[in-house]
């Protein structure tokens, strides 16, 4: 069972870059892994390190300003191959939630089946809400995925936000396809017996 998503209350950490890919999320070299586990300390490897594995001060997640479980990024995050992995280093690191003007198809149903809440929003919302985390870092946002918003009141901001209501059941109760069937074991052995 995966963890529940409910409300999410964080800090977040903007990264203003459009068509980040999976590549960039996690390089292909550290593909190897059997587990879900470990991802994380590869992620955007190679914009976090420089070539010799050296620390890269100027970006983001190594700006210990910025942390939280929301991660806020340009505009058609998650574009390219179809690689699951890209959704597990964002869990690992611990990130429950990306928010992007657009998200490439495949990588928002991997982020779903994993666990992790992909959030649009439209982009003029998007740019105001990354200047506004770059000028203050301990800015909150809230995610009531139970009603669908994405809140911050320093910012004035209640957007709702759209997730398809059988993804939704299985975040709120940590199922993958399999559990959401089983927790439906009761009802379906009724309809069978009932159907005889």
């Amino acid at each position: 069972m995966k963890k529940k998503i409910s409300r999410i209350r964080s800090t977040a950490v903007p990264l203003p870059i459009e068509n980040i890919d999976t590549d960039q999320i996690i390089p292909s070299r550290f593909l190897k892994a059997l587990s879900k586990k470990g991802f994380g300390k590869n992620l955007f490897h190679d914009w976090r390190y420089d070539k010799h594995g050296k620390c890269n001060k100027k970006f983001i997640l190594n700006n210990r300003l910025y942390s939280g479980k929301i991660l806020v990024c340009g505009r058609n995050f998650g574009c390219g191959s179809s690689r699951e992995h890209a959704a597990w280093a964002l869990i690992d690191y611990g990130f429950s939630v990306v928010v992007s003007s657009y998200f490439a198809d495949i990588f928002k149903t991997n982020a779903l089946n994993n666990g992790l809440l992909p959030i649009q929003i439209p982009e003029k919302k998007i740019n105001k809400m990354l200047i506004a985390i770059k000028k203050n870092p301990h800015l909150i946002f809230e995610v009531d995925l139970k009603n669908q918003l994405f809140i911050s009141q320093e910012m004035q901001l209640k957007e709702l936000f759209r997730i398809h209501p059988y993804k939704k059941t299985c975040l709120m109760n940590g199922y993958d396809d399999v559990e959401y069937i089983l927790s439906m074991k009761e009802k379906i052995i009724t309809f069978e017996n009932n159907n005889k």
